[in-house]
């Protein structure tokens, strides 16, 4: 008997995304920037911009609170991810990452967890490989058709527009801890770090 998408959230432990197009718009936004050159001049560098939805950085904080891990693996290396992953203090980044089954492999390690009790957002074809092993496929609105039909569940809005959002809410209301997860949100008593999603960077010491 085949699985529904309802029941394949029920086992998740660990939400796993993709970014570009995913937990943004899929643009990539690249500006030339001067540097100094050590010789008193200045070359120039290239300097990426990203886009980020700010229901979807709630989304995460949702996650710690439910007591579920989260992450992103990107083929890309950007220091904006850096800086968004630090504010949103994930339990995993991978940046570089052509074949992403490798570190969900590691995660799997670390965490003692199986492919079933993951769950993977992804929008294209890169993200294929992870999304036919993981036991909870999620595509975006947006995503490659061929994407859209290998995966569990399709997202109601687009990467950048709430994807984010929308793949953790579905997971959480399946565990039916949805409602409970965003009273203690925002209780003022919630145990997440104050400097999470401040969009400074993050603390690292808090």
């Amino acid at each position: 008997m085949t699985q529904s998408a309802r029941d394949r959230a029920r086992k998740i432990k660990v939400v796993l995304f993709d970014v570009d197009g995913v937990l943004t718009d899929g643009r990539i936004w690249v500006f030339p920037a001067p540097v100094a050159d050590g010789k008193g001049g200045f070359e120039s560098r290239m300097v990426e911009f990203k886009g980020y939805n700010a229901h979807d950085g709630t989304a995460f904080s949702l996650l710690k609170i439910a007591g579920i891990k989260s992450g992103i693996i990107t083929k890309r290396i950007s220091e904006t991810v850096a800086m968004r992953a630090r504010d949103l203090k994930l339990e995993f980044v991978y940046q570089g990452q052509s074949y992403k089954m490798k570190p969900i492999r590691e995660i799997m390690a670390l965490e003692g967890i199986t492919l079933d009790e993951i769950a993977y957002v992804g929008d294209d074809v890169i993200d294929l490989p992870a999304m036919r092993e993981v036991g909870f496929a999620i595509a975006t609105a947006n995503a490659r058709e061929r994407v859209k039909a290998e995966a569990h569940w399709v997202t109601p809005n687009v990467g950048g527009d709430g994807a984010g959002r929308d793949a953790v809410e579905f997971i959480l209301d399946a565990q039916g801890i949805l409602d409970q997860t965003i009273e203690a949100y925002i209780d003022e008593g919630n145990p997440l770090p104050p400097s999470m999603d401040i969009g400074k960077g993050g603390d690292l010491k808090a």
